[in-house]
């Protein structure tokens, strides 16, 4: 009864018509080796069936919080403001984890009270759960400042685990609402990028990751022809809302987080086959800052390669990725 009323972690799952989805990420928390939680599934104003799909769920830890639309970034911030538990574990309604997700995050953070933020590798699957062979697995250890801002350890939003201390450490006054932000909900994309930077440059905060991937996050192909220059005006607005205190910083860092981002835009243009704008982007990204060849050549070469490769014929070009994506995850495994 203790852990219902006081449970350790709130698991957050914001809600926007994922009736195909919701019932595996939902029983990817029930089935959890780690059972003090809560699940808070916000409805961020759905119109298809999902929340059908949860009422079929019978268990006393679920519960559904509605809305009207607000975003992502809005429908976090109701879940984590309703949340009991000590952490706050994210988890975006179409991606899931593996059932020793909260277990060993727990454990984590547990062992160090100034660890704020335990987040892991993820595996990337397709929209019919079929893993790709790739995914991400980012630095773990001795994260700075610096690598917060330029290549984002964390990943995406349903790697962490957070110590809700600290997002109460960051969190900033809705004037219109009279309630707490901890995602900023004027972005619409690039909302978790500026509250890790806030937590990195405002607090102690440490971020760690352990090195077993627990999350399975999912590749929307129509996501990713989406507006390639509206997620770059996010990205510098979230940067921009954290530059003041802290300018040297980003003088220091910036061209290089920028230049980063270009990358990382030009792959979403290879993916969607946009040649054009994918080698406008790589093009950017090296006139940016040219040092994300030095200091990361082998991805950086391959973005320039694949940029090219991306102007050959669609068959030709899906052999040839198809080649690549199995060297790279036994390159994976092996590491």
């Amino acid at each position: 009864m203790n852990s219902l009323i006081h449970p350790t972690v709130s698991v957050v799952i914001p809600m926007y018509n994922v009736g195909k989805y919701i019932e595996l990420s939902i029983n990817s928390v029930l089935n959890q080796t780690y059972q003090d939680f809560e699940l808070i599934c916000v409805d961020d104003g759905c119109s298809d069936d999902t929340l059908v799909k949860v009422a079929q769920f019978d268990d006393p830890r679920i519960k559904v919080i509605s809305q009207l639309n607000r975003g992502l970034a809005g429908a976090r911030n109701t879940g984590i403001r309703a949340a009991r538990g000590e952490y706050i574990a994210l988890l975006d309604a179409d991606d899931f984890w593996l059932p020793e997700k909260l277990e060993k995050h727990v454990a984590h953070l547990e062992a160090n009270s100034q660890l704020g933020i335990s987040y892991c590798p993820s595996l990337f699957m397709d929209e019919d759960d079929t893993l790709l062979g790739i995914g991400q697995f980012p630095k773990l250890t001795g994260i700075t400042s610096k690598d917060v801002f330029c290549r984002n350890p964390i990943g995406n939003g349903s790697a962490p685990v957070i110590r809700k201390a600290v997002l109460e450490a960051v969190a900033f006054e809705d004037g219109m609402r009279n309630w707490q932000q901890y995602f900023d909900e004027e972005l619409r994309q690039s909302e978790d990028i500026e509250l890790w930077i806030r937590i990195a440059l405002d607090t102690d905060y440490k971020m760690e990751g352990i090195e077993q991937p627990l999350t399975y996050y999912r590749v929307n192909a129509s996501g990713l022809s989406s507006n390639l220059h509206k997620q770059f005006t996010s990205w510098q607005y979230a940067v921009d809302q954290n530059r003041i205190g802290h300018d040297a910083f980003f003088n220091k860092y910036g061209s290089l987080a920028k230049a980063y981002q270009l990358r990382y835009l030009c792959r979403r243009a290879i993916q969607s086959r946009n040649s054009t704008q994918a080698i406008k982007l790589m093009h950017n990204a090296l006139k940016t800052n040219w040092r994300i060849i030095k200091e990361e050549p082998k991805r950086t070469l391959a973005t320039l390669a694949c940029t090219y490769l991306c102007t050959l014929p669609n068959s030709l070009y899906d052999a040839i990725e198809s080649v690549a994506m199995r060297g790279a995850a036994f390159l994976q495994k092996s590491h």
